[in-house]
Parts: C-alpha cells; sequence; structure tokens
C-alpha cells in the first residue's frame, strides 16, 4: 500500500517518500531507524524525531519476532508531519482497514488492553492504523508537526520535549519519548545460558535510576514447586507499605509475579513501570512456552524410553518391581504397585523410595488396613477406575492400572515435599499407568503360554528313561531360545513285544501348536504299532499314510532302532532311517563314525523307502542319535555341523551314556553365545556289558 493511501497522508510537491524491504534480522530495527532519521532530515522535521524513532523500533521489533518474514518500511514526509508504515508478509485474514484514533489521555495504563504492540503508537501517534491484506499485513502512523497537531496533542508533545530538556527529573508529570525509547532498547543477550535474570536486572535498575526509585525488584513464581523467587533487585528492599509502585507481571499460568518500585506511584514512575513489565513480560511468556516445549520434549523423551523398557521385560514379577523405579524419584518420592488377585484383594507388588530408609515405614503404611487407610483409598481407584487423591501421612494420588478393560490393580505415587504435581506430571503418569498396565499384562500372557508351552512339551517326552540291565540309555532336550514356543523334536523308548526295545527320535518340520498336535500324533502311532507287533518297516509305512492324510501338510524325520541283546556280550541294532541324520557311532575302543542309510522323509510322498542298517555294538561301544538342531547350531554364518559333532564325540569313548549325553550338550550350546533357534535333542544307546 502506498504512502498516499494512508489517513492523513498530504499529496503535494514538497513529500519525500523513500521505501525500502529489509529482512527478517535483529539489525532490521537499526536499518528502519537510519531510514526514518534520513527521511526526517530531508524533510527539516526533527522536532519529530524521538518518537518516529521510538514508534518505528517498536514495529519493526515485533514484526520480525512475530511475523519473521521479509519487511517493507515505507516513509513519506511532508509540511505537516511523518507517516510510517511497517508491513510484513504473513497470511492475514480479509481485506479490511482498521483505523485508530490516537488516545487523548496521558494516562498510558487506559489503553493497555489495547495490546503490547500497540501501546506506545496509540500513545504518541497523531493517527494510526493497520492494514490486512491477501500478501501480508502492516500497521502505519502518522505524527503531525507540534504546531499542526490537535491542542491536545501540541500540548502532550510539549510536556514530552519539555522532559528531554529536563533530564531525569522523578517530578515531571508524563514519561518521555526519549525515556520509553530507552527502556525499549534494553533486551536479553541472546547468547546467554539463562538471559532472563541479567535481562530484568539491567531494566528494573534503568528503570529505577530513571524514576529516581530507592529500590526496585522482580518477583516470579514458575510454578515449579520451587515458590516465588527474587529474579532482579536493585538498591534496597522496598518497603512494605502504600509508597510503592505495584504492577503485576502479564504471564500465563503457572507463571505468575509483579515488580516492585520503591518511589511514589506518580504519573510519571508508573507508565515506565507498566512499560518495562509488559516489556519483561514479553519475554518471560518466550521463556515459559521454551520451557514448557522442553519439558513436553522431555516426557514424551522419558515415556518412549520406558514403554521400550516395559516391553523388553516379559517376566511378571520384574515387570512390576520395575514399574517404580521408572517413576521414583522422577515424578514422585514414593510409588508403589498393587495388583488384584483373583478375589478382588490388593496385593503389594513392588515399592519404592527416593529415601531407602523410608522404605520399611512404607511398606507399613500402605499394608495398614482401616476405613482412613491408604489401602482404602486404592480400593475405591480400583473400583471407580479414576484418580484418587491419598491423604497423609504419604500425601499423593492413586491411578488404576487398567489393560483391555481388565483391572489389575493400582500405581500409587507420593508427591515430593514442597511441591504438588502439576497438571502435565498428572497426565504423565496417568500414562505411565496405562503403559506400565498393559506391560504388566502382556508379561501375564506370556508367562501363560510358556506354562501351556512347557506342560504341553512335557508331555511329548518321556519322564524318565527305562534302567535295563546292560543297556544305558540317556537323553538331553534344551527348548529353542523362546520358550513359549513348542519345538516339534521328540525321542522316546519304548519296550517292544519280543522284548526288545525301541529307540525313537523325530523331529516335526516347524513349531507351536500345530507341530506340537503332529508329534503327538507320530508318538501315539508308533506306540501303537509297535505295541501290536508290527514290524518296523510297517510302522514307518502306516506312519507315512497317517502323516499325508492328517499332518496338515507337515512332515517329519525320524530314526528308529530296534536293540535286543545277541550272543556274548553284543547288542543288535536294527537302525532305520526316515529322512533323519546318520547316528554317530561311538566305539568302546575310541574312534567315531556315522553309520545308518538315509530314508525318505515321512508326510511328504505316498511311498516310501527306509532300508535297514543292521549294526551290532560290543562292550562300550554307542549310538549317538540327534535332532538337526545341534547340528545348525549357528555362530555367524558358520554351522556347528555333523563333522564337528564326529569330532567332538571320538575323546568320550568308555564314558557312560549320561556324560557323553551331557558334554555333546554342552559342546553345542557353547558353541555360539545366541539362544537355541532350534530345539536340541541328543539320545545316546550305549552297551554297559561289563
Amino acid at each position: 500500500m502506498s504512502a498516499e493511501a494512508e489517513p492523513g497522508m498530504t499529496d503535494n510537491s514538497d513529500s519525500h517518500v523513500r521505501s525500502v524491504r529489509l529482512p527478517a534480522d535483529r539489525r532490521t530495527p537499526a536499518a528502519a531507524r537510519a531510514l526514518v532519521r534520513s527521511v526526517l532530515a530531508e524533510a527539516d522535521l526533527e522536532e519529530l524525531l524521538n518518537e518516529a524513532l521510538l514508534l518505528t523500533t517498536e514495529l519493526s521489533t515485533n514484526a520480525v519476532e512475530h511475523a519473521r518474514t521479509e519487511l517493507d518500511i515505507e516513509v513519506a514526509a511532508d509540511e505537516t508531519g511523518l507517516t510510517v508504515t511497517v508491513s510484513d508478509f504473513a497470511a492475514g485474514p480479509v481485506d479490511e482497514l482498521v483505523v485508530g484514533v490516537r488516545n487523548v489521555s496521558d494516562e498510558i495504563t487506559e489503553v493497555a488492553e489495547r495490546g503490547r504492540g500497540l501501546l506506545l503508537v496509540d500513545h504518541f501517534a497523531s493517527r494510526w492504523g493497520t492494514t490486512y491484506l491477501p500478501t501480508g499485513k502492516g500497521v502505519w502512523f502518522r505524527l503531525d508537526r507540534h504546531d499542526a497537531a490537535p491542542p491536545e496533542r501540541r500540548t502532550a508533545a510539549a510536556e514530552a520535549h519539555s522532559h528531554l530538556a529536563d533530564g531525569d527529573d522523578a517530578t515531571r508529570d508524563a514519561p518521555s519519548a526519549a525515556a520509553m525509547s530507552e527502556l525499549m532498547q534494553i533486551s536479553p543477550d541472546p547468547y546467554a545460558e539463562d538471559p532472563l535474570p541479567e535481562f530484568a536486572t539491567g531494566l528494573v535498575t534503568r528503570l529505577a535510576e530513571m524514576v529516581g526509585a530507592a529500590g526496585g525488584v522482580v518477583r516470579l513464581d514458575r510454578g515449579d514447586g520451587q515458590g516465588t523467587q527474587v529474579l532482579a533487585r536493585y538498591g534496597r528492599q522496598p518497603r512494605d507499605d502504600n509508597e510503592l509502585v505495584r504492577v503485576p507481571l502479564a504471564v500465563h499460568r503457572p507463571y505468575a509475579g509483579e515488580l516492585e518500585l520503591d518511589a511514589a506511584p506518580s504519573a510519571y514512575a508508573r507508565p515506565l513501570a507498566v512499560l518495562a513489565a509488559e516489556r519483561l513480560s514479553l519475554h518471560l511468556e518466550n521463556d515459559r512456552l521454551r520451557r514448557a516445549d522442553v519439558r513436553r520434549s522431555a516426557w514424551l523423551t522419558f515415556l518412549a524410553e520406558a514403554s521400550e523398557l516395559l516391553a523388553q521385560s516379559l517376566d511378571v514379577e520384574l515387570t512390576m518391581a520395575l514399574i517404580p523405579q521408572l517413576v521414583v524419584p522422577r515424578l514422585g518420592q514414593w510409588c508403589a504397585v498393587h495388583t488384584t488377585d483373583e478375589w478382588g484383594r490388593l496385593r503389594l507388588a513392588a515399592a519404592s523410595h527416593a529415601d531407602e530408609s523410608v522404605l520399611p515405614q512404607l511398606h507399613k503404611v500402605l499394608q495398614e488396613t482401616g476405613p482412613d487407610s491408604i489401602q482404602a483409598r486404592l480400593r475405591e481407584a480400583s473400583r471407580s477406575a479414576s484418580q484418587v487423591p491419598l491423604g497423609a501421612p504419604m500425601e499423593g494420588f492413586a491411578v488404576p492400572l487398567i489393560a483391555r478393560g481388565q483391572r489389575l490393580g493400582t500405581l500409587a505415587v507420593g508427591r515430593h515435599q514442597r511441591h504438588r504435581h502439576d497438571p502435565d506430571e498428572v497426565s504423565v503418569l496417568e500414562d505411565v499407568a496405562r503403559r506400565a498396565a498393559l506391560a504388566i499384562e502382556n508379561a501375564r500372557i506370556h508367562a501363560e503360554r510358556r506354562r501351556v508351552a512347557q506342560t504341553l512339551q512335557q508331555s511329548l517326552l518321556p519322564p524318565v528313561l527305562p534302567v535295563v540291565e546292560g543297556i544305558g540309555f540317556a537323553a538331553e532336550y534344551v527348548p529353542t531360545g523362546d520358550d513359549a514356543e513348542v519345538g516339534g523334536d521328540f525321542y522316546d523308548v519304548v519296550p517292544l513285544p519280543d522284548g526288545r526295545w525301541l529307540v525313537v527320535i523325530g523331529d516335526v518340520s516347524g513349531k507351536g501348536v500345530q507341530a506340537a498336535a503332529v508329534t503327538g500324533l507320530v508318538r501315539d502311532v508308533i506306540r501303537v504299532l509297535v505295541g501290536d507287533g508290527k514290524p518296523l518297516p510297517e510302522v514307518l509305512s502306516r506312519l507315512n499314510e497317517t502323516l499325508v492324510e492328517r499332518g496338515g501338510g507337515r512332515y517329519c524325520t525320524l530314526a528308529l532302532a530296534a536293540v535286543g541283546p545277541a550272543g556274548g556280550d553284543q547288542l543288535d541294532v536294527a537302525l532305520h532311517l526316515a529322512g533323519h541324520d546318520r547316528p554317530v557311532l561311538l566305539s568302546g575302543g575310541g574312534g567315531a563314525d556315522f553309520v545308518g542309510t538315509g530314508g525318505t522323509a515321512l508326510g511328504l510322498l505316498d511311498s516310501i523307502a527306509t532300508p535297514t542298517a543292521e549294526i551290532s555294538l560290543g562292550p562300550g561301544d554307542a549310538l549317538i542319535f540327534y535332532t538337526d538342531g545341534v547340528t545348525e547350531r549357528r555362530r555367524g554364518r558358520e554351522l556347528f555341523g555333523t563333522e564337528r559333532l564326529r569330532d567332538a564325540a571320538a575323546p568320550l569313548a568308555g564314558y557312560s551314556a549320561d556324560v557323553v549325553a551331557a558334554r555333546l550338550r554342552a559342546t553345542a550350546i557353547g558353541f555360539s553365545v545366541e539362544a537355541p533357534r532350534d530345539d536340541i535333542a541328543i539320545l545316546v544307546l550305549r552297551n554297559d556289558a561289563l
């Protein structure tokens, strides 16, 4: 918008117009002042210099701080006065022009409600207004020459310039533009770690010097539990009587404070105090918003870290013990977790206190019963599913632990001394309670799955191996690292009708309940068929048909070995392999090698081939059966492998079946630091004849 279009502009040949576009930079106000000063010099309007520089500084500074866009500064002077327009490019409402008429009152506080940014403009300008355009918005003001201004304006201007000439006389009736401009020039150090104390001290010191105050103080309560603190002080402590200038700081909750001057509340002192308080309040609001943003970011980080820690624990007791450690001392002086049993009674699961010596007393108070006890308040929180305050002696509040609609218990938190939980802290604690309840419920679900898996896994394995004279049996079983999953590996030793014993070891593909069901099916079919006296080839053929029909696409590798006494001290073994790894024959005199002939895995094809290998075991000889959890144990990209298994078995010649199985298990587990990815099963058959 051109200067000629502004209200109060005069269009004549003697007008002086300058305009410039400046960046949103802290040096912009100085550049704008230089432009105004040059136009005033050209137009011979130096009498308007102080007011013009003050208002230009205020408008350009506000635009830089709030709009953060480039600025257009337009200065136009004529015979009767000066018009300055400051426009930014921030988005504004629809086109409109709002024109303000200068307030003629000498009391600056009467226009305070119009806004901090326009406070000085309204006080000193002859006319002013705001513009809203599609490209941005702006503020303009008009300063008339003193001889061209209305009578009330000339009177105020004369008084202002009289004060400029008289210096810092505390008895004058209204603040000068130079005095107000000086206060406006005081700003915080942008590079200081905490610039507010130094800025407030400089502001109150200069203010006290200007009005002749004996002392001044700025008090601030940030609402952080530390109470009211002295932010800045000058001179002596203000007297506690009516001869004080008290100006509240215009800040939002939880901030609160005031500026006090030990000076008579004159028409000069109060406006300057109001201006200083407004100036300080602006920076305090920035400090409040910055601190709130930093604090909010810190809480989000805390919640993220707490969630990660809680998610890592799948043990119920460990999870509940972790919760108070997360809360104390950051969010409370003490914290207690109570869980609800099947009868609805609360049981103390974990507690923590910032002072460990007080922990026994805390446990005692938490376990007390009675209508006014903490237990009663905790039961109320659990039943009502809402926050419940806790009274003395352990003041705080309790929130319910609810996950998936289930009430699991309560989380009780005690407040720090001399500090009550603010709304942000309460909100964070409620969020912690929700996440903690979910972590507890997940741990309980995992514990139940683990219990079911362990029970099911145990049902698929023989509780003990038979004790047979002259034959040694031993087995080792290591489930996968996830003990909540049921594996498909199994082994068994079954008596045959002809007096021999059948050694069985197998591996059903996959894991979980379906694999366990197939494993149970294989184990039961073998027991039924061999109990009926069926030959082993027929047993394998019938089992293959069963898996093809009812295996659900799963297959099984299997090794069957029928062992019985032969002449003398020898044992005869009839070995059948259905897709399973060949066992290791460990000679009693030393040496180890693989024996047997591979066959077809069960459940894949309609017909199978399972050749029989006849093996004779002398005294001290042993057959070592295993599943692929042993040979496929990984260390990075390296596998344990069958060769390493054979080499590990060779030095064990002469040892009992129990020792051989235990040593091989330890060797396989020690091969890698990682938890087993697959079940490990080892079964040893040994000729124990003396």
